[in-house]
């Protein structure tokens, strides 16, 4: 698998990362060991998580495996801190101490003394910047984080963080910004990725597939062993159900037909090697579906039916 720079760091990574948010829940052990030898088999290298999979099962079941089925040496380990849900619904919470309390939690888990790339998982509201950001900093200080970046977060809000980062030598520099982006979820070409590029960070797409949607699986209803068939994941795979992803998924699979490719090795190539995007996080509920998602390593999207899935895929202007 290619590797790519991080960003404007020195922090190579493949160009396809291993999510692991179904990992200690809908995803046993067993399960992700298959997923991580063939992914690491494969050429891949980074391998992502958050502390809010699973309530830190995702982190636990990763620690168990690193070093037994691969080496930590061969991975380049990234998590996350500021959402979670140990009191059954969702809270954010950006502020230095819980982040650092976090981090140290996860390092517990994953059984490790430092992850490669740390990330503040979405931003917050009622935490100072300079404050979630001095997070960061301690973290690559003192040895736990050798990179940082943050996910979810606006152009205006990323570009706010990473020129406070750069604004005084010494503080560490953003790496990466995590955010949602596929054919069904390109809000973020207006101003996230302008941002990216402009300040050296790395684009890590999450759910490139669409929530699934993009494989064609739910072209003719919803399969029962589906995500949209999971009380975890129903109503996130839900918002992509509608008709326009439907005009969307069937231009992909008409793409695919005509160049041998299943829809999803369509639609991925297409995310993969979009400007500013360094690598997907792709998700699988399986070894075998993992498997299917790196044969897009071998595909490259001609230059006219890039331009004609962009096409059927551009966002509606607000408010229509």
């Amino acid at each position: 698998m290619q590797q790519r720079y991080l960003g404007s760091t020195g922090l190579k990574v493949s160009r396809l990362g291993l999510g692991t948010m179904t990992w200690g829940r809908d995803t046993d052990e067993h399960e992700a060991r298959d997923q991580l030898v063939s992914f690491v088999e494969a050429g891949g290298t980074l391998l992502d998580t958050a502390a809010g999979y699973a309530n830190g099962d995702s982190e636990r079941v990763i620690g168990q495996l690193l070093g037994d089925v691969v080496p930590r040496s061969e991975v380049v380990l990234a998590t996350k801190a500021g959402i979670s849900r140990l009191r059954g619904e969702r809270e954010t919470n950006a502020s230095r101490g819980f982040l650092l309390s976090s981090l140290d939690a996860s390092l517990k888990r994953l059984k490790v003394d430092h992850v490669d790339l740390w990330q503040v998982h979405t931003w917050v509201d009622d935490a100072p910047l300079e404050e979630t950001l001095s997070a960061l900093d301690y973290a690559v200080t003192s040895g736990r984080a050798s990179y940082v970046g943050i996910s979810n977060y606006t152009g205006w809000q990323s570009a706010q963080a990473a020129t406070w980062q750069r604004a005084v030598p010494g503080r560490a520099v953003l790496a990466s910004n995590q955010v949602e982006y596929s054919l069904l979820s390109r809000g973020v070409e207006a101003e996230v990725i302008p941002a990216a590029q402009a300040l050296g960070l790395g684009i890590l797409p999450w759910s490139p597939l669409g929530r699934g949607v993009l494989t064609g699986k739910y072209r003719t209803g919803t399969p029962a062993d589906s995500r949209a068939a999971s009380p975890h994941f129903s109503s996130f795979v839900g918002r992509h159900l509608n008709d326009r992803s439907q005009r969307v998924v069937e231009a992909i699979a008409r793409a695919g037909e005509g160049l041998g490719w299943t829809p999803l090795e369509v639609a991925l190539s297409w995310v993969r090697d979009a400007p500013g995007v360094t690598a997907p996080i792709v998700g699988a509920r399986t070894a075998d579906q993992l498997r299917a998602s790196l044969l897009a390593e071998e595909c490259e999207l001609p230059a006219e039916i890039r331009q004609a899935l962009e096409d059927v895929s551009t966002p509606e202007p607000p408010g229509e």
